[in-house]
């Protein structure tokens, strides 16, 4: 019996989705807000315009009907797409004066990344029984 199996056992499945849903919802909050933190810091220091800064928000956005609507599959999906913005994190800490924001970035991401693959895992074990 591996770690995940220990955790459901011990706390069922409807409270394993429970709390994974609160740290997608949590983690996806803080992401949006920080890149949209970024996005002002990078229009403010360097005259940038915010089609940039959507741009960087509209794969995020384009999950909120899968997040409001608790479809495990595009939980799934959401996982893989914080890959991207955890590359894009470690990116931003190579850019001077930014380190710190692309660590928050980097750890807002691998958060959504964990808390979505086990929202979409334990919801999709909910659903079958």
């Amino acid at each position: 019996m591996n770690g995940l199996e220990r955790l459901e056992t011990r706390y069922g499945l409807e409270t394993l989705a429970r709390r994974a849903r609160q740290a997608v919802l949590i983690s996806f909050v803080l992401l949006i807000a920080l890149l949209l933190l970024s996005g002002w810091q990078l229009r403010s220091h360097n005259g940038v315009e915010w089609l940039p800064v959507l741009v960087r928000a509209l794969p995020l956005v384009l999950f909120l009907p899968s997040i409001l609507t608790r479809r495990p599959r595009g939980h799934a999906w959401l996982a893989f797409v914080s890959l991207l913005y955890i590359a894009q994190g470690a990116m931003l800490t190579t850019l001077p004066g930014q380190a710190w924001l692309g660590w928050l970035e980097v750890l807002a991401a691998v958060a959504l990344f964990f808390a979505s693959a086990l929202y979409a895992r334990w919801r999709s074990r909910l659903l079958r029984q």
